[in-house]
């Protein structure tokens, strides 16, 4: 009987060390979310992306259901879903705009092998709306006009 008892009291004393160490062990992170990147670096951190995200949608004056399609099934945005072809054309420009700065404004790599910013952004030519609008400036005469004379006539001959 005292065995027994003892037996008891190891295997309660035993359990409970389990449990506690089992307490005090780093949990495991949830699998992370399908994100379908391809232009962007497989190990952004999401507080990074968001903010990524956010400045694009900001210098395109849009929300995520303008480049991410809604899952009709759960009702909620299938972020990594290539439905819609406005996810392809972002990926395109931020290509674009990489290059852009790697070879003109010479913008090396982040920590995270991305372009660093440099020159442009998405609101250099969208200025916060989806689809840029081209805007020739009107001609102007008088100061920052055409030279006097015309256009290709030679100027005067400095007087002394």
């Amino acid at each position: 009987m005292i065995i027994s008892k003892k037996l008891t009291i190891t295997a309660s004393l035993l359990g409970v060390m389990a449990l506690g160490i089992a307490a005090t062990m780093p949990q495991q992170a949830p699998p992370p979310k399908a994100q379908n990147l391809k232009v962007l670096p497989k190990n952004i951190s999401h507080k990074d992306l968001d903010h990524i995200m956010d400045k694009w949608a900001a210098s395109l004056g849009v929300h995520c259901n303008f480049c991410h399609a809604r899952n009709e099934q759960t009702n909620k945005m299938d972020f990594a879903s290539d439905a819609k072809p406005e996810k392809e054309t972002a990926r395109y420009m931020l290509r674009m705009e990489q290059k852009i700065n790697k070879k003109f404004f010479k913008a090396g790599k982040d920590s995270l092998g991305m372009v660093m910013e440099a020159g442009i952004n998405c609101n250099t030519c969208h200025h916060g709306t989806a689809h840029p609008e081209l805007k020739v400036p009107e001609r102007q005469h008088g100061p920052g006009g055409p030279p006097p004379g015309g256009a290709g006539t030679p100027p005067p001959p400095p007087s002394n």
